[in-house]
């Protein structure tokens, strides 16, 4: 059985793909600095398997630590190999993502998003694992005139936040090149992902003022943030605010397992696709879907246009469909009801 490492494993998308995992009895290996998630991150995926009978402890391994330093990432990789079933493969989510924080401190986001990913990549070629999933975003399309965006499209990051994910890109593109027999790559592109799982009980909780959307309607939904700004009604889309594509949580950590099976599947491999819906949604759109789903209003007025947004960013989905036969499943709807669970809750299981 194979044992996957899991790097930012407690983080919002990373612990959406763990449980994806963990419910496929898969053996996980899980990374993470804590510095943006929580350990009760793990009490709930353990409280969700133990409602279905598949909780196993022996199948999940969970070390704090941060991926800069090289002697935590060599001594996971080791305790693995002594235990009998050393590393096979990595999904790399670890990183800093607040694009405004980017800006602000470019230092720290070369340091932990760069450096980091290259001590992790490092210690994979001393193990002779070669095979890994990571974590990119739309953001390194930035302003892109070819729209949808497809996977030809030109890399051209605007913020800090995009040209370190553009950078561990070209990184794993040199390594697939240097060694093309036997690397197995795989970078995924994230346009918008929101929702969380339908339990309640693990989703997206960030630890400073949210500089996504839905998570901040969710906390004016509840009463933690008077209103919702919305940046521009004047952008040259029908109804005046940006569109995005945005796709469910659990259906992005679903195709990360589809991914990675793709990968084992071939001797090597080097891929790069979009995920998302393939269809963008308004702000306002999103906005009438929460408060129609969940019977409720979010107060929210109109501000000036954010410097970097683009009026309209959505997927071409069709490489993913063609090579890995898979669709995200869930609607708009879907994710507003299961985000809006998820904040619920919130208040019960936090630290």
């Amino acid at each position: 059985m194979k044992n996957i490492l899991i790097t930012g494993g407690t983080g919002f998308i990373g612990s959406h793909t763990c449980l994806n995992f963990l419910e496929e009895d898969l053996n996980i290996t899980i990374i993470d600095s804590l510095k943006n998630s929580s350990r009760n991150v793990l009490k709930g995926i353990k409280k969700i398997l133990e409602l279905s009978n598949k909780y196993d402890e022996n199948k999940i391994n969970f070390y704090e630590g941060d991926i800069r330093n090289t002697d935590f990432l060599r001594k996971v990789f080791l305790q693995a190999k002594n235990k009998g079933n050393p590393i096979d493969g990595v999904i790399h989510f670890a990183g800093l993502k607040a694009v405004g924080e980017s800006v602000l401190n470019p230092i720290i986001y070369w340091d932990v998003n760069v450096n980091g990913s290259i001590n992790l990549f490092k210690i994979m070629e001393e193990n002779n694992c070669k095979t890994i999933l990571f974590s990119s975003s739309a953001t390194v399309y930035g302003n892109s005139q070819k729209i949808p965006f497809n996977e030809s499209a030109s890399i051209k990051p605007f913020n800090t936040y995009g040209f370190t994910k553009a950078a561990v890109e070209n990184i794993l593109n040199n390594m697939f090149d240097s060694d093309s027999l036997k690397w197995r790559i795989g970078i995924l592109r994230y346009f918008n992902p929101i929702g969380s799982h339908p339990s309640g009980l693990i989703g997206e909780n960030p630890n400073h003022k949210p500089e996504n959307i839905f998570p901040y309607i969710c906390q004016v939904a509840s009463g933690l943030r008077e209103k919702l700004y919305i940046f521009g009604n004047d952008w040259p889309t029908p109804d005046g605010t940006c569109y995005r594509d945005y796709i469910h949580v659990v259906d992005l950590a679903e195709v990360h397992k589809i991914a990675l099976k793709y990968l084992f599947a071939r001797d090597s491999a080097n891929l790069t696709l979009n995920v998302g819906k393939g269809k963008p949604y308004s702000v306002l759109e999103l906005v009438n879907t929460f408060e129609r789903v969940n019977s409720l209003k979010i107060e929210h007025e109109f501000s000036f246009r954010r410097d970097g947004d683009i009026a309209t960013s959505y997927a071409d989905t069709s490489k993913m469909y063609n090579l890995l036969k898979w669709k995200p499943s869930k609607s708009l709807e879907d994710m507003c009801k299961d985000g809006w669970n998820w904040q619920n809750n919130l208040v019960s299981i936090k630290d």
